[in-house]
């Protein structure tokens, strides 16, 4: 039992259990394990390493030993520090059977990834290079051990257990805990580096790959001893997006690897579509081990509309995709694709660019090493491989890797390659890092005493900047990687007929916004030699004077192309929403420009117009023709009959009457809209009260007739020009308070009509307007009622049964009037007020004056003083 006093500190003299004494002890031994009174482990860690020093010392067994057999390094060499290297250079790996009653056999691996052996080429050239330098370790040689994963996870944690433990199958002395490497190089994916920077984590082993490029790698929580001499696929995956938006690609498929590399790689690519406006149609996954699932993306790619694929795969799955699409014969498709296959030689087949003929994607610059194409087809067969032959730990080793010695002539490809100037420049950034941990001068070179460890690699690989052979710089942001520069590569065939990667641009994300991204669009050969941009959008671009509408259920770059509503416009292509127009301005008729608004007021030189002025003028004519005739005939009887001279001012006010209705036609301003209504209001009550004056002077010719009667003094000439000039002027005055307090002004009317302006007269104040309009009304009314009442005197004398039609005309015209005017648009409200006072000014010229001018031009003899004082039956109206 144990008891935890460590909360309260007491002191137990004794402690019994069921009247039984319990010992209290400081320490205590059950089954081999010391537990004492402060919880630790001191006496245990004690008796181990006593038991063990007693052991050590009789020389029964070794410390450590290896376990069955050790992992052995497929190319290696002894140095005073050590640099591990793993590649795929067999792409293929048969696993054993396992019957899980017999140990089992060792993987075996196959098919030669031609790239992958160049990197443990480019590795141990740049390692023998440095050998020889006397200015970088001078006096201090590198080893290496490269290892073989075969394209496999599990022969990663092999690989990476063997670089770590060595390959010694037992050790007499103590653990030490240092590792068999000092820094690894390697892999080639980034799912293989996860695990091997997993592995070697723990115990600060410096990991640099030159192709992994996961942006999960950039987390130094996760992976502090992690560097790469690539940039991260953060960069790569925006830089795809903006390629696809740069040629107006909205509508694409994307397919990538279902590993950390493809699920990290396109999960920013959609992200950054997003941003950047781009439709994904569809997205597709796949492993290399899942045929099943690759026969579907297949069969999502022959049913889908998009014309343009991203492609974020491995090369191993962009190979299984390619032989797939070959077997179904899908060609014609744009491909976008990364840095892991657009520049794989793996993948140029005799029929492979019937496929990835034209594909576009990012490319790492090409290596560029002096001295390497020579060392691949002599050097390295004469050092590093021969010394596996006469090695015969490892000739095991050497059997199973036969195939190499089929390509020791080979180095065509040597001009191609590219990541192999990262994997140089990892070499010598470790280098770099050994330099400067050891101490090294050079005069006196370096100290061998000083023992290097691989967290101190790690350390000093974050310090490193410097400039290899071919000038490129090296060193490590903070998440361990490189700046991200491409290449901008296309599969076009050479004239040799021969596929080629030609370069078409490059990006470089250290420059500044607007500056990233180059490329020579005229240079770029499209799927089926085409020289003209494909095009892979889900809806056709919409034009100006359109904009886009939705599709319900669709990505936003499925949509409809609707014109725009009236007033509104769009002037660029693909708007999404119309703009509207200023207050005086109209779209036109393609709905792509807003144009001024068309003016419409009733012109002098439109038809109507025209014809409304004949009629003004026509009257104006008849007019004069009948003052004329009238002042001919000024003394005859007929003339005088009636106050001469109220006929002579109503002839003058008819005059004006018609002339005002030419005030109300053209463009209205200031003056011309006080005038129009003043004129109006005033002409047409001088008329009336004329009209009015002379139905008095009937009503009073005949009561003066009566016996005893004086009426006439009443209202002789004198009272006749007053009481006109009366009724006059009160009308003056009404319009000069109009006109004072609110009067009418020219106002552009833009809500009738939408597409057009109508220029009017505003009343100002509709008062003014009404007391003016009413105010003539109960003249006419007046006269009307007055000219009724003597409808039963004498025909001969008889005016009033002209006055009183004269009247019912005017009175019936301006009744008609109020309701045409107000429902009548634009132009037409003024047209039915000028209809309006012609009409009205006819009816009493006519009415009043046509009899008149009969009886003077046609019947001469009836003008005389004995036929108008003659007395006849008084006819009813």
């Amino acid at each position: 039992m144990v008891i935890d006093f460590w909360k309260n500190l007491t002191t137990i003299s004794s402690v019994a259990i069921g009247n039984e004494a319990v010992e209290l002890v400081n320490k205590y031994k059950y089954l081999g394990t010391y537990i004492d009174d402060k919880l630790t482990f001191d006496f245990q860690v004690d008796d181990v390493c006593t038991k063990a020093y007693q052991r050590m010392a009789e020389g029964k067994s070794p410390f450590c030993e290896i376990l069955r057999s050790p992992e052995l390094p497929l190319l290696s060499k002894e140095g005073d520090v050590t640099i591990g290297g793993a590649f795929s250079i067999h792409s293929q790996i048969t696993q054993p059977p396992l019957s899980f009653t017999d140990t089992p056999t060792r993987l075996t691996c196959s098919s030669l990834n031609l790239r992958e052996f160049r990197f443990a080429q480019t590795m141990i050239f740049a390692i023998e290079e440095i050998n020889r330098s006397d200015f970088l370790l001078p006096n201090v040689s590198i080893g290496y051990r490269i290892y073989d994963n075969c394209g496999s996870t599990l022969s990663s944690i092999r690989a990476a257990m063997a670089l770590m433990n060595g390959e010694e199958w037992t050790e007499e002395n103590t653990c030490s805990g240092q590792s068999a490497v000092h820094a690894i190089i390697g892999e080639s994916e980034s799912s293989s580096t996860i695990v091997l920077s997993r592995t070697t984590g723990p115990f600060k082993i410096p990991v640099i790959s030159h192709s992994a490029t996961c942006e999960c790698l950039s987390n130094r929580q996760e992976f502090p001893s992690f560097f790469r001499t690539i940039a991260s696929d953060l960069y790569q995956s925006r830089a795809l997006a903006q390629l696809v938006k740069h040629f107006g690609w909205s509508w694409v498929g994307a397919i990538n690897s279902d590993s950390d590399y493809g699920n990290s790689g396109m999960a920013i690519f959609l992200a950054a579509a997003q941003e950047e406006g781009v439709c994904v149609e569809y997205t597709e996954k796949f492993h290399r081990t899942e045929p099943e699932k690759l026969k579907k993306v297949i069969e999502v790619i022959r049913k889908s509309t998009a014309r343009v694929i991203v492609g974020f795969l491995a090369h191993v799955e962009m190979n299984n995709l390619l032989e797939q699409m070959s077997l179904h014969n899908i060609t014609g498709l744009q491909f976008i694709g990364v840095e892991a296959w657009i520049t794989a030689d793996s993948l140029i087949t005799p029929t492979s660019f019937r496929v990835l003929g034209g594909s576009l994607g990012f490319a790492v610059q090409k290596a560029n090493i002096s001295g390497f194409a020579d060392f691949v087809i002599k050097e390295f067969w004469e050092t590093a491989f021969q010394s596996i032959k006469m090695n015969r730990s490892y000739v095991t080793s050497y059997e199973e890797n036969l195939d190499l010695i089929e390509i020791k002539d080979y180095n065509d490809d040597v001009a191609e390659l590219r990541y192999s100037g990262n994997i140089y420049k990892a070499v010598y950034a470790v280098a770099h890092s050994l330099h400067s941990i050891m101490k090294c001068k050079d005069n006196e070179g370096c100290d061998k005493t000083v023992r290097v460890s691989p967290w101190q690699v790690v350390e000093s690989l974050k310090q490193v900047n410097f400039t290899i052979k071919n000038g490129d710089q090296v060193w490590f942001e903070g998440t361990g990687a490189a700046v991200a520069r491409y290449e901008v590569v296309n599969w076009q065939l050479g004239s040799d007929g021969s596929v080629q990667f030609k370069p078409v641009g490059h990006y470089d994300a250290s420059l500044p916004p607007g500056q990233k991204f180059v490329l020579r669009t005229e240079a770029i050969i499209w799927p089926g030699g085409n020289t003209e941009v494909p095009v892979s959008v889900c809806s056709e671009r919409c034009l100006p004077g359109t904009h886009k509408v939705l599709q319900k259920g669709k990505p936003i770059c499925c949509y409809d192309c609707v014109p725009c509503a009236d007033g509104e416009i769009s002037n660029t292509t693909d708007s999404n929403d119309c703009t509207k127009c200023p207050e005086e301005y109209w779209s036109n008729q393609n709905r792509d420009t807003c144009i001024l608004k068309t003016v419409e007021f009733l012109s002098f030189t439109e038809v109507m117009g025209k014809v409304l002025v004949f009629f003004a003028l026509f009257g104006e004519l008849l007019t004069l023709l009948v003052a004329i005739l009238f002042w001919i005939n000024k003394d005859t009887p007929l003339v005088r009959a009636n106050n001469s001279e109220l006929s002579f001012l109503l002839l003058f006010s008819l005059t004006l009457c018609f002339l005002c209705s030419l005030t109300f036609i053209g463009r209205p301003s200031e003056w011309s809209c006080m005038l129009r209504h003043t004129a109006f209001g005033i002409t047409f009550v001088l008329c009336i009260s004329c009209v009015l004056g002379n139905t008095i002077v009937v009503l009073m010719a005949f009561r003066a007739t009566l016996p005893g009667s004086n009426v006439m003094k009443w209202f002789g000439p004198a009272q006749q020009r007053l009481s006109v000039l009366a009724f006059t002027l009160i009308q003056v005055v009404i319009c000069i308070l109009w006109l004072t307090i609110n009067p009418p002004f020219p106002f552009k009317n833009m809500k009738h009509y939408k597409e057009k302006i109508i220029l009017e007269c505003a009343l100002g104040s509709p008062i003014g307007f009404w007391a003016v309009f009413v105010y003539i009304g109960l003249l006419a009314i007046l006269c009307f009622i007055l000219a009724f009442l003597a409808r039963k005197l004498p025909d001969n004398f008889n005016e009033a049964k002209f006055i009183t039609f004269s009247m019912l005309i005017f009175c019936a015209v301006w009744i008609t009037f109020i309701p045409a005017y107000v429902s009548s648009p634009g132009k037409f409200t003024v047209a039915v007020e000028i209809f309006a006072i012609l009409a009205s000014s006819a009816g009493l010229l006519f009415c009043i004056f046509a009899p008149k001018c009969f009886i003077i031009v046609l019947k001469p003899e009836l003008n005389t003083k004995k036929h108008l004082m003659g007395k006849a039956q008084s006819k009813s109206l």
